[in-house]
Protein backbone atom coordinates (compact mmCIF):
# COMPACT_ATOMS: atom_id res chain seq x y z
CA UNK A 1 0.00 0.00 0.00
CA UNK A 2 0.70 3.41 -0.52
CA UNK A 3 1.60 5.96 1.90
CA UNK A 4 0.41 9.30 1.51
CA UNK A 5 2.60 12.61 2.72
CA UNK A 6 0.71 14.53 5.21
CA UNK A 7 1.53 17.77 6.34
CA UNK A 8 1.87 18.31 10.14
CA UNK A 9 2.17 21.85 9.77
CA UNK A 10 -0.41 24.21 8.45
CA UNK A 11 0.38 25.87 5.40
CA UNK A 12 1.17 29.60 7.20
CA UNK A 13 4.01 29.48 4.83
CA UNK A 14 1.61 29.56 1.71
CA UNK A 15 -0.48 32.44 2.95
CA UNK A 16 2.01 34.60 4.21
CA UNK A 17 3.62 34.17 0.67
CA UNK A 18 0.51 35.08 -0.79
CA UNK A 19 0.01 38.22 1.13
CA UNK A 20 3.63 39.67 -0.10
CA UNK A 21 2.78 38.78 -3.49
CA UNK A 22 -0.24 40.31 -3.24
CA UNK A 23 0.74 43.59 -1.22
CA UNK A 24 3.92 43.78 -3.53
CA UNK A 25 2.00 43.98 -6.70
CA UNK A 26 -0.81 45.74 -5.55
CA UNK A 27 1.86 48.48 -4.57
CA UNK A 28 3.40 48.00 -7.80
CA UNK A 29 -0.10 48.07 -9.94
CA UNK A 30 -1.27 51.44 -8.00
CA UNK A 31 1.33 53.39 -8.99
CA UNK A 32 1.58 52.45 -12.39
CA UNK A 33 -2.08 53.50 -12.60
CA UNK A 34 -1.20 56.72 -10.86
CA UNK A 35 1.64 57.44 -12.99
CA UNK A 36 -0.60 56.81 -15.54
CA UNK A 37 -3.10 59.43 -14.23
CA UNK A 38 -0.45 62.09 -14.06
CA UNK A 39 0.58 61.44 -17.18
CA UNK A 40 -3.13 62.40 -18.60
CA UNK A 41 -2.89 65.53 -16.07
CA UNK A 42 -0.02 66.78 -17.59
CA UNK A 43 0.34 66.06 -20.98
CA UNK A 44 -3.30 64.35 -21.77
CA UNK A 45 -1.72 61.02 -22.65
CA UNK A 46 -4.78 58.78 -23.24
CA UNK A 47 -5.57 56.70 -19.82
CA UNK A 48 -7.53 53.68 -21.69
CA UNK A 49 -6.83 50.63 -22.75
CA UNK A 50 -5.50 49.63 -19.17
CA UNK A 51 -4.98 46.15 -20.20
CA UNK A 52 -1.19 46.56 -21.69
CA UNK A 53 1.23 44.39 -19.92
CA UNK A 54 2.86 46.56 -17.80
CA UNK A 55 -0.48 47.15 -15.89
CA UNK A 56 -2.06 43.44 -16.46
CA UNK A 57 1.15 41.58 -15.20
CA UNK A 58 1.19 43.22 -11.70
CA UNK A 59 -2.81 42.81 -11.92
CA UNK A 60 -2.02 38.83 -12.26
CA UNK A 61 0.11 39.28 -9.62
CA UNK A 62 -2.59 40.28 -7.18
CA UNK A 63 -4.70 37.41 -8.43
CA UNK A 64 -2.16 34.85 -7.69
CA UNK A 65 -1.48 36.34 -4.55
CA UNK A 66 -4.51 36.16 -3.29
CA UNK A 67 -5.36 33.79 -4.31
CA UNK A 68 -2.36 32.06 -2.39
CA UNK A 69 -3.44 33.56 0.68
CA UNK A 70 -7.18 32.48 0.83
CA UNK A 71 -6.10 29.33 0.11
CA UNK A 72 -3.27 29.32 2.35
CA UNK A 73 -6.16 30.19 4.97
CA UNK A 74 -8.70 27.71 4.16
CA UNK A 75 -5.70 25.06 4.19
CA UNK A 76 -5.23 26.08 8.07
CA UNK A 77 -8.80 25.70 8.51
CA UNK A 78 -8.85 22.28 7.57
CA UNK A 79 -9.88 22.71 4.16
CA UNK A 80 -8.20 20.30 1.73
CA UNK A 81 -5.69 22.00 -0.45
CA UNK A 82 -7.15 21.30 -4.02
CA UNK A 83 -10.57 22.23 -2.88
CA UNK A 84 -9.26 25.90 -0.69
CA UNK A 85 -7.02 26.44 -4.08
CA UNK A 86 -9.82 26.16 -6.12
CA UNK A 87 -12.16 28.28 -4.07
CA UNK A 88 -10.03 30.78 -3.34
CA UNK A 89 -9.03 30.99 -7.22
CA UNK A 90 -12.70 31.25 -7.89
CA UNK A 91 -13.48 33.94 -5.43
CA UNK A 92 -10.46 35.81 -6.77
CA UNK A 93 -11.21 35.74 -10.30
CA UNK A 94 -14.68 37.14 -9.95
CA UNK A 95 -13.52 40.25 -8.03
CA UNK A 96 -10.74 40.76 -9.62
CA UNK A 97 -12.99 40.91 -12.82
CA UNK A 98 -15.37 43.54 -10.99
CA UNK A 99 -12.50 45.73 -9.59
CA UNK A 100 -10.96 45.61 -13.37
CA UNK A 101 -14.27 46.48 -15.12
CA UNK A 102 -14.75 49.45 -12.33
CA UNK A 103 -11.82 51.04 -12.95
CA UNK A 104 -12.12 51.21 -16.62
CA UNK A 105 -15.37 52.45 -16.00
CA UNK A 106 -13.81 55.18 -13.88
CA UNK A 107 -10.61 56.07 -15.92
CA UNK A 108 -13.36 56.80 -18.73
CA UNK A 109 -15.12 58.77 -16.93
CA UNK A 110 -12.25 60.85 -16.06
CA UNK A 111 -11.38 60.79 -19.76
CA UNK A 112 -14.57 61.91 -20.65
CA UNK A 113 -14.88 64.86 -18.26
CA UNK A 114 -17.70 63.25 -16.42
CA UNK A 115 -16.15 62.41 -13.35
CA UNK A 116 -17.67 63.16 -9.81
CA UNK A 117 -17.19 62.25 -6.46
CA UNK A 118 -18.27 58.56 -5.34
CA UNK A 119 -21.15 58.06 -3.26
CA UNK A 120 -20.49 54.47 -1.60
CA UNK A 121 -24.29 55.08 -0.11
CA UNK A 122 -25.89 54.30 -3.67
CA UNK A 123 -24.96 51.09 -4.44
CA UNK A 124 -26.54 51.62 -7.95
CA UNK A 125 -24.01 53.48 -10.13
CA UNK A 126 -21.77 50.24 -9.29
CA UNK A 127 -23.82 48.23 -11.69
Amino acid sequence: MIEYGTFIQPPYLVSGLGLAISVLCGLTFAKMVQNRLEGWKQDRLPLLPLGNGGTTLPYIGIVVGVTLFIGGALQVFGFASGAALLVSFVLSIGTAGALWAQLERLMQQVEDGTFSAVDFDNFDQFF
